[in-house]
Parts: C-alpha cells; sequence; structure tokens
C-alpha cells in the first residue's frame, strides 16, 4: 500500500498568490495525497477560492478560524494530518514540479528514512519566473548544525511520526520555531535524513522572517535563542556563520 502524504498549507490573506500554491499541489501526479488549509480567518477572497477547490477535488480539507500566527496554523495542521509523510507548501509558495511529490515519496521507500529534503528557489514576488536566490542544500552531517547549516524548512518531508515523537512548533518563538524544530530533530541520532538533490519549493521572496529590518533582527534575537536552548557550540558564531553562507546563494542562480 502507498505512502499516504499530507500536505499543509497555512493561509491569510493569500488571494494573489494561493491559487498558484493550490495547483501546485492538486496538479501532483502521486495520488495518494491529502490536502489541508488552515485559514486564518481571511477577508480578502481566498476563503472563495479554497471553496471553488474544495466543490472540484475530494481530498481537500479546510478550515478557518483565528489562530495565533503561522507556526498555530501549522500545529493544527499536523494535529488533522492523518498522513504517513508531513509537508508544507506555504500560500506564496508552490511545488517545483508535479512530479515532487512522487520523487520525495520514492526516497522514502528506496532509503527507509525519517525525513528527506532538497533545495528551494527564491523568486520575485510578482514574476515566479525570476529565481532570485538558489538554495542548494547538501548530504546532512551533524557537525553541520555548529556551522550555521540547516535545510531549507518547506523543502523538508517528515515521518508524521517524528512529530508524534518529538512534539509540534514552539510557540513562544514567533519567526524561528522552524530553526528550533530543525535542531531538535537534526541533532537526534535516533533518525535518518536523506538529500533529494533537486529543486522542491518555489518561494516567494518577502516571508515573515526576511519582510522587514525589524524582522530580521527579531529573527536574528530568535535563532540565538534557538541554538542555545539546543545545545550548539558558540551560539553566536553559529548564527554568524548561519547568515553569511546565505550570501553565495544570490549569486549561484
Amino acid at each position: 500500500m502507498s505512502l499516504k502524504v499530507s500536505l499543509i498549507t497555512a493561509t491569510y490573506n493569500s488571494a494573489k498568490t494561493f491559487e498558484m500554491c493550490m495547483n501546485s499541489v492538486l496538479s501532483q501526479t502521486y495520488s495518494n495525497i491529502e490536502y489541508i488549509i488552515i485559514d486564518g480567518n481571511s477577508h480578502d477572497g481566498t476563503i472563495a477560492l479554497i471553496k471553488s477547490k474544495a466543490d472540484i477535488y475530494g481530498n481537500m480539507h479546510w478550515v478557518s478560524e483565528n489562530d495565533e500566527g503561522i507556526y498555530d496554523a501549522l500545529n493544527k495542521g499536523i494535529s488533522k494530518a492523518t498522513g504517513d509523510i508531513i509537508g508544507f507548501v506555504h500560500s506564496d509558495d508552490y511545488l517545483a514540479s508535479n512530479v515532487v511529490v512522487e520523487n520525495i515519496v520514492h526516497v522514502f521507500n528506496t532509503y527507509q528514512v525519517d525525513g528527506v529534503y532538497g533545495n528551494l528557489h527564491y523568486v520575485n514576488f510578482n514574476n515566479a519566473n525570476q529565481i532570485v536566490r538558489n538554495w542548494r542544500s547538501r548530504p546532512f552531517e551533524k557537525k553541520l548544525l555548529n556551522r550555521g547549516w540547516m535545510p531549507a524548512h518547506p523543502t523538508l518531508f517528515l515521518k508524521k511520526d517524528v512529530y508524534k515523537q518529538q512534539g509540534n512548533f514552539n510557540l513562544e518563538y514567533k519567526i524561528a520555531a522552524d530553526y528550533d524544530f530543525i535542531l531538535r530533530i537534526f541533532q537526534n541520532t535516533n533518525y535518518k535524513f536523506q538529500y533529494l538533490p533537486e529543486t522542491i519549493v518555489k518561494m516567494r521572496v518577502g516571508g515573515a522572517s526576511n519582510r522587514s529590518l525589524k524582522n530580521i533582527i527579531e529573527k536574528t534575537k530568535e535563532d540565538f535563542r534557538a541554538a542555545r536552548s539546543n545545545g550548539l557550540r558558540i551560539p553566536f558564531k553559529v548564527i554568524l556563520q548561519k547568515n553569511l553562507v546565505k550570501i553565495p546563494q544570490w549569486f549561484k542562480k
């Protein structure tokens, strides 16, 4: 029996970009997918878009209600997920091709791992064909965490059992809960991860972590707190390296 994949989107007032996001999920060649949408009580036409797709696709499940931010919404999605594998597709983003999920499931089946991750393209918000930054990842080694390395979180697909064992996103973090979660699971030697060397997600620039100077400063503070609380050596150096390794990504497109 094929592995069931739960794809989760948290959205709020995303009518401008959300249809492209949904289409990238609903056009996947892999058939055993449930699509879960957690909307934050949008009032811009997002809900109408969701309803228009839900009337056609029986594998969509959605709710619209107030939440405490993106990580709270993602936690809600995780709690509703019934799949063997969980992945996220944020409302401004989209899957890079219609075979992405099929390829990811193939890696899970081939290597019997707990998580799969790949590459990510940041693209222009208004022109998704224009690559702004190329986040090319690499095979995991635990020592990389102390050098500021992390996989691109939107490309990370995990067995649901990982969430059952490790818990969900820590809502004390407003911007860096994904980094905290990645450090928790990637330091756990009981888990195996496999790098898939292909672009999995196209992500529009302008997300919560890089929308303004204030947000960048806040994210840096939260990254430092996450690195320290998860026991990384010399957290200040880790976060400095974490930001420095991003520089070449702007030039290697």
